[in-house]
């Protein structure tokens, strides 16, 4: 699955440091199916060589709006006019300025003011020392850019090449792919709050031992990116799983089915959306053991009592935000057998307007699934996919629904 495929992309590279990370931002951009043409200030060339991103973009590399190369001499013309988008990464303080002011000294800034702007979005990735940033010129310059239409992407915190640490740093270039890709994605969810839980829980029997289960929560991460990209704030209560926190999305950590609980049911107030995917353990031991159970070597085994945990989808699908409508609840069954059966009777028992069934044993820890879609009026099966593309399909979905 190639997300950038088909479009084309205008790479411009301003004068900073962080140029040598938009050598890499090319080649993934290129690897997403973009095609990329790079665009270079004099100052750009001082840090990295055209010769580097013509190489990388299989393109020639663009620096002067005297450029021979075109029949017409309007370089500024004709690239703006073939972008989907113009992309300015990294931006220094002074383009920015730049662009504000609308000037055009350079070939990068008059085809940045030459764009169609209803055609050809312009992408801003800043970067610059911390003080630069902080400087409230820079700041009143990015909040007017961001005014007059401009997606201005957020900095990176850390070390600086001038031996500093702090804000101002250019994104990597893998967050910055995930931003642009996000930038392409339908904004069906603009302006709704989503929560989604992911992954197992972990229920405790001694200080070292515990039942979980084999969900890897990848399924519950991908609509949660999905949703960020659709233009929602997300939330995600996550149990006890090992993957990276999608962009742009607020992680909780949690262990138990108890824990889950709490957190979801604190945030689900804010929530307009709700999306449960977690594979929540439907029991816990009665009694939690101080100390390890320890085999005595008399072949006897240990009884365990057990309690049934609570039901998270069904008791925020029966709160009262959810009966009015202003919560909409979607629950995931995850079966071995039966799928069509087992989910239609979970819908109706949790009371959720949509439930996502699939079969576990085939997804748990896979990068792929197939999803059956069960409302009240039948089933709509997704094929197999990635989980991320069954991921956006699911809140694009979910985006029709909560319009009704």
């Amino acid at each position: 699955m190639n997300d950038l495929a088909g479009k084309h992309i205008v790479l411009g590279l301003t004068g900073g440091i962080a140029c040598y990370k938009a050598a890499e931002l090319c080649r993934a951009l290129i690897k997403e199916g973009a095609t990329v043409q790079v665009i270079m200030t004099e100052a750009a060339a001082q840090f990295i060589t055209p010769v580097t991103m013509q190489a990388l973009s299989n393109r020639p590399v663009y620096g002067s709006q005297w450029d021979a190369r075109e029949p017409n001499n309007m370089a500024h013309i004709n690239l703006s006019r073939e972008a989907d988008a113009i992309l300015i990464a990294p931006c220094s303080a002074d383009f920015m300025a730049k662009l504000l002011h609308g000037r055009a000294d350079d070939l990068l800034s008059l085809t940045c003011l030459a764009r169609p702007l209803d055609k050809v979005p312009l992408l801003i990735a800043p970067a610059m020392n911390r003080e630069m940033w902080a400087h409230p010129a820079t700041q009143r310059n990015l909040a007017q850019l961001r005014a007059d239409g401009s997606t201005v992407f957020d900095v990176g915190t850390g070390d600086q090449a001038c031996g500093e640490t702090g804000d101002g740093r250019m994104l990597e270039s893998e967050e910055l792919l995930e931003d642009v890709i996000a930038f392409f994605q339908p904004k069906g969810l603009h302006g709704q709050h989503v929560l989604v839980t992911a992954g197992p829980t972990y229920e405790a029997i001694d200080p070292v031992r515990g039942i979980t289960n084999l969900s890897s929560g990848k399924m519950g991460f991908a609509i949660a990116r999905a949703a960020r990209e659709a233009g929602a704030s997300v939330t995600l209560v996550a149990g006890p799983v090992h993957l990276p926190t999608p962009r742009g999305v607020t992680r909780i950590n949690v262990v138990s089915a108890q824990n889950m609980l709490e957190a979801t049911v604190e945030r689900a107030q804010a929530a307009t959306i709700f999306v449960a995917t977690s594979a929540v353990a439907d029991w816990r031991p009665a009694h939690v053991k101080d100390q390890k159970i320890k085999k005595d070597g008399s072949g006897t085994t240990p009884t365990l009592q057990f309690v049934e945990n609570p039901d998270i989808l069904a008791t925020l699908a029966q709160s009262p935000r959810a009966v009015s409508g202003d919560l909409f609840c979607v629950g995931f069954a995850a079966e071995s057998q039966d799928l069509l059966a087992n989910a239609t009777a979970k819908r109706v028992r949790k009371g959720v307007p949509l439930l996502v069934g699939n079969i576990g044993p085939a997804t748990f820890g896979q990068d792929d699934n197939a999803l059956l879609l069960v409302d009240a009026h039948g089933a709509r099966e997704l094929p197999r996919n990635s989980k991320l593309a069954l991921a956006r399909q699911l809140v694009a979905e979910i985006a029709n629904r909560k319009k009704i």
